[in-house]
């Protein structure tokens, strides 16, 4: 049995049929749409680096099935800018070298995507506890916490 799934990826509309069931969000990403930004990391939902937006909120999408995700609108890290035009918090990851092997980028930036907009992050405490979910074997965290800092004091001082 399968079933049809229909969402809005990055802006883009696509209903596709056929979906198994039991597909991961993340395989539906990464194999059926092509995304492969999204990363596949420990297949548990431990490491954070499938984390995309689903209605505004992060998720971890090899923890979401595709047909949870169905009328749902999606962000994945292609969304939130282009090589030509990053957004604020792309910026300041590259700014202030927010990463290494870049493994992790994508969730990192999904998460800190989710973070900047619902909460004002005054504190690199406040940061690093919203990052608790999202694990990184490289830079151990300073330079992701002091771009996430930065892009909210962008952020503050242009809202």
């Amino acid at each position: 049995m399968t079933v049809n799934v229909s969402v809005t990826v990055n802006g883009m509309r696509h209903e596709i049929s056929g979906v198994e069931p039991r597909l991961l969000l993340s395989d539906f990403l990464r194999d059926t749409l092509g995304l492969t930004g999204t990363h596949v990391g420990c297949e548990h939902g431990v490491c954070g680096a499938c984390t995309v937006l689903m209605d505004g909120h992060s998720v971890r999408s090899c923890l979401t099935l595709a047909v949870q995700a169905n009328g749902s609108e999606i962000t994945t890290v292609e969304g939130l800018g282009t090589p030509e035009t990053l957004n604020v918090l792309q910026t300041q990851f590259r700014e202030h070298h927010g990463l290494q092997c870049g493994f992790c980028t994508p969730g990192m930036l999904m998460t800190g995507e989710d973070l900047l907009r619902k909460y004002p992050l005054a504190t690199d405490e406040e940061i690093r506890e919203g990052l608790s979910g999202n694990l990184c074997r490289c830079t151990g965290y300073q330079n992701i916490v002091a771009a996430i800092r930065s892009a909210a004091a962008l952020r503050r001082e242009n809202a």
